[in-house]
């Protein structure tokens, strides 16, 4: 195949810069001197300099701060520094080094508008380690901001400028950014390279068997031997090809045929049975599946035995919490065993056991998670005055202070009656209106004061149902918080297609079965059982996801980062043998709901 262009074209231009890159012309200036050691004796030479001399061993000695690990005092020389005598590559050099103190302070949004200087215009007839310089930390910025796509762009672009660790260690960011994106997202056309990542991920993210994958990898590096990801697979693909095929001839399905929530269980069941029947269409080798009732079991003990006896491989269930429980407080199991719920927190249980649910807990962290990558600093939470609420709000405090965020005010919602005066008294405008009250007494006049709500809150948090939300946010508007941004869980989601206007613009965690419409499992599913379109949805979802992961539980196991991509998100296992799951983000937009693709602030 032909080399691309576009690599033609970058390969040329890089040579032509290296060329020149000693020189640079003479409006672009010089930049700071590198060859220093001491610090002191550079601040003192500074100080004894003038005009542009100066601005270039003030910026030297802020770099050398910064690379002798004191960011304080980088920081310090930079923020003091007069640079309306600097010249355009002094200019770059200190956007840059700014840059990389804001990521440092963990504020990609102030690195990313210190690079859209109007001096990187031009960047490219700087010395090529500057370039990439630059260039690195905006890639870094674009991450750490919640924008990977965009950070992957970036890396692509430089990749050809880099040389050594530093291209090693960019190829296996571009792998990570890009494996990470939800499937909706890899659909990106136009340039060459970024096309071959995103066709390779996808490959990665089919419900095929290990053996399918490895044999489509390598069919992908057949065809494309031009691209940098066919010259050096990225870590994880080369682990991943090394893999044994571990082909399991018989499992379990453990459920019951009775319980307070059948309608869940069904959908489990039908979600499983329709992944594995598709699977056989297509042609996988699959195993055969024994269905056993957990309400005829007198024992765990009695089902492994008559589940050995019968050939089984790999036990699917239980569902029932208690049972649940009762194998994660067992110090081994005889089959490994992929429990459909978890048990307690601080059980972890054997190494046979992995654990799969739906847990609210995921979407705590991952709003915890997004709200951070945004700027928010200071949290406000809403959650219900229930076992579930105090579940999911202990889970984003936790990742919430983890990442440094401050919890600022928590309410407890229960009756829709009282959810005003909650949302009022979170704000502060009682205290406002009684101000308001005490300034008009002491006048002795009439005062037009509008009640002004508490400064210190960056966002909130919410775990509500669908008519609690659409309560709560108008209520939020009338009590003058309209703009305050709302990180939800999908439980605000009603998943029954009807419009709720008041919900437009609210976004949430969702995974994929409400917005990859065209899975193919998805569509078998929804016309065989079309109250899968509703709520039900999720656990016609989270059965099939099961029996995707009871063949992929290998690799999950043998490589630590890898992720699957199902229905109910991208699947990955703890250090505890958990699986959490990593969700899209959407909001409802004139009813319809819609995928966020990546972060909204910018």
């Amino acid at each position: 195949m032909k080399t691309p262009l576009r690599v033609l074209s970058t390969l040329c231009l890089s040579i032509l810069i290296a060329a020149c890159s000693s020189s640079p012309s003479n409006t672009l200036g010089e930049l700071p001197p590198t060859k220093y050691s001491d610090l002191d004796k550079l601040l003192e030479q500074a100080g004894k300099k003038s005009d542009s001399q100066a601005v270039g061993l003030y910026l030297a000695a802020a770099d050398l701060a910064w690379q002798q690990k004191q960011p304080l005092r980088a920081r310090k020389i930079l923020e003091s520094l007069d640079t309306s005598q600097a010249s355009p590559a002094q200019l770059i050099f200190a956007k840059t080094l700014e840059a990389e103190l804001a990521l440092a302070r963990q504020q990609p949004n102030s690195a990313l508008k210190a690079l859209k200087h109007p001096s990187f215009e031009r960047l490219s007839e700087m010395p090529l380690a500057q370039q990439t310089r630059s260039q690195l930390v905006r890639a870094q910025a674009l991450e750490d901001s919640g924008k990977p796509l965009a950070a992957a762009r970036e890396r692509i672009y430089i990749a050809p400028l880099l040389e050594g660790q530093t291209a090693f260690d960019n190829h296996q960011a571009i792998w990570s950014l890009l494996s990470a994106l939800p499937r909706t997202q890899l659909n990106e056309t136009g340039d060459n390279d970024l096309a071959g990542w995103l066709e390779l991920v996808l490959l990665t993210k089919a419900t095929s068997s290990l053996e399918q994958q490895q044999t489509d990898i390598k069919q992908w590096i057949a065809n494309n031997p031009w691209h940098p990801a066919a010259k050096q697979l990225p870590v994880a693909l080369q682990q991943l090809q090394q893999l044994q095929a571990q082909n399991i001839k018989t499992l379990a399905l453990l459920l019951p045929s009775k319980d307070a929530n059948q309608n869940v269980v069904d959908a489990l069941r039908n979600g499983f049975f329709a992944a594995h029947y598709i699977a056989q269409a297509n042609g996988q080798a699959v195993p055969d599946i024994r269905l056993y009732d957990s309400n005829q079991i007198s024992s765990m003990d009695t089902f492994y035995e008559q589940a050995a006896r019968d050939g089984v491989e790999l036990v699917v269930g239980p569902w029932e919490k208690p049972l649940v429980r009762q194998l994660a407080s067992r110090s081994q199991l005889p089959i490994t065993t992929l429990a459909l719920n978890y048990a307690d927190n601080h059980q972890n249980g054997p190494v046979q056991l992995f654990q799969y649910g739906l847990a609210a807990e995921d979407e705590a962290r991952l709003a915890a998670n997004r709200a951070w990558t945004d700027g928010m600093r200071r949290a406000a939470a809403l959650v219900p005055k229930n076992e579930w609420g105090d579940r999911i709000l202990s889970a984003f405090t936790a990742q919430w202070q983890e990442l440094g965020g401050e919890m600022i005010v928590t309410q407890r919602i229960d009756r829709p009656a009282e959810l005003t005066g909650q949302i009022a008294e979170m704000f502060q405008l009682r205290a406002s209106e009684q101000r308001a009250k005490q300034l008009q007494s002491t006048l002795d006049s009439k005062v037009a004061a509008q009640p002004a709500r508490r400064p210190d809150i960056d966002f909130i948090f919410l775990a509500a149902s669908p008519q609690q939300a659409r309560i709560i946010k108008p209520t939020l508007s009338f009590q003058y918080a309209g703009d305050v941004p709302i990180y939800a869980t999908s439980a605000i989601n009603p998943g029954t297609g009807e419009v709720y206007p008041e919900l437009d613009g609210l976004q949430f965690s969702e995974i994929p079965w409400f917005l990859e419409t065209n899975n193919p499992i998805r569509q078998h599913i929804t016309y065989q059982w079309p109250q899968a379109l509703g709520s039900l949805g999720r656990f016609y979802a989270m059965g099939a996801d099961a029996y995707q992961l009871a063949s992929q539980l290998q690799q999950l196991r043998a490589l630590p980062n890898s992720r699957s991509a199902g229905l109910t998100g991208n699947l990955q296992l703890n250090a505890q043998q958990r699986i959490e799951r990593l969700l899209y983000w959407a909001q409802f937009n004139n009813g319809q709901l819609e995928s966020l693709k990546e972060s909204q602030i910018d």
